[in-house]
């Protein structure tokens, strides 16, 4: 289907004709031969000198190409467009960032497996969010990692295997041996002012307590709760264990409630796993669906075939003005003298 994007500018197309009724004719001087017996000659006739004036004629063919000319012109002011068929298309209406914890204590090798070993607490748990990440096809997603500090890995993009090459790089220790829980959170609320969307979801995962922010998580979760930030924390780790390497169940229950999110708390692989699984029946993806219709300009075209019209009927007046020059002169020198 074609159509014309601005139509509004096909009443552009008798302006020409406005222009030649409406405005004066345009008017030259010329040079003429003056002579004294001028006025005897017109009384001879019978006739009165007053001003003259040449109307010069133009070409039909000059004529009919101005008009396709300007009508083509403003065919292609309004611009008219090829337009395809719809196409629809899904995004996802969340986004989601996820905050891991790899302080020192995610180092210990107490993370139990399916297969009844046992291996460090961040490969655990890498394996399970690499898993996560890979089924969001459609979310955005934003990295945080935080231990003494908390440090952005990756804004929000739909660029999923760079997260996971990110999470792939990332190593215990990296952000320091301390845990800053409401740093992390802080610094979720900051990447989600990027967001337009409303649905936002933040991810924490932790297992110590914290130690080292600068603002309470609790603090910080409420900031989040008005910010519209959905908060799920997991804990992983041992609840027993004393100091920093105990994992704080309350604070991360507190968090959740906060705003309005979810609490859970995984000791091994499996866990964790229904843990993500949980979490997706709780906050299942929304998708926003986009229709549009591909549009291919033609505009040049009508350019194109105003151009080709031009050069043609001017080449053409060129030749007949030729041809008349060539047979007046063969009138004026009818060619030899017979003897």
């Amino acid at each position: 289907m074609i159509s014309l994007a601005a139509p509004w500018a096909l009443v552009l197309l008798p302006l020409p004709v406005l222009v030649w009724r409406l405005m004066p004719p345009h008017r030259e001087r010329e040079q003429a031969l003056r002579f004294p017996f001028f006025r005897h000659v017109t009384a001879a006739a019978g006739a009165e000198a007053r001003a003259g004036a040449v109307v010069l004629t133009r070409p039909r063919l000059a004529m009919i190409a101005a008009i396709l000319c300007w009508a083509l012109v403003v065919l292609a002011l309004a611009r008219p467009e090829r337009v395809g068929a719809p196409v629809s298309m899904e995004r996802a209406a969340r986004d989601v960032v996820l905050a891991i914890d790899i302080s020192g204590s995610m180092d210990a090798r107490d993370f139990a497996t399916p297969d009844g070993t046992t291996k460090q607490r961040f490969a655990g748990v890498r394996d399970v969010v690499q898993a996560f990440v890979a089924g969001r096809d459609g979310d955005r997603m934003a990295l945080i990692v935080f231990g003494t500090a908390a440090y952005l890995q990756a804004p929000l993009t739909d660029d999923l295997d760079t997260i996971s090459e990110l999470l792939d790089r990332t190593e215990v220790g990296m952000a320091g041996p301390h845990t800053a829980l409401g740093d992390a959170i802080g610094l979720s609320i900051r990447t989600f002012e990027t967001s337009e969307i409303e649905q936002r979801l933040l991810i924490l995962l932790s297992d110590g307590s914290d130690t080292a922010s600068r603002m309470s998580p609790i603090n910080a979760a409420e900031i989040a709760a008005d910010r519209g930030v959905e908060i799920f924390s997991i804990g992983v780790g041992d609840p027993d264990a004393t100091g920093e390497n105990r994992v704080d169940l309350v604070t991360l229950q507190a968090i959740a409630d906060r705003t309005g999110g979810a609490y859970f708390f995984a000791e091994d692989e499996g866990a964790l796993q229904a843990v993500y699984d949980r979490i997706d029946a709780l906050a299942p993806r929304e998708v926003e669906t986009l229709s549009y219709r591909p549009r291919r300009s033609l505009s040049w075209v009508a350019l194109g075939l105003a151009a080709l019209i031009g050069c043609i009927s001017v080449a053409l007046l060129h030749v007949i003005a030729a041809r008349r020059r060539a047979g007046s002169r063969q009138t004026a020198d009818p060619g030899g003298v017979s003897a």
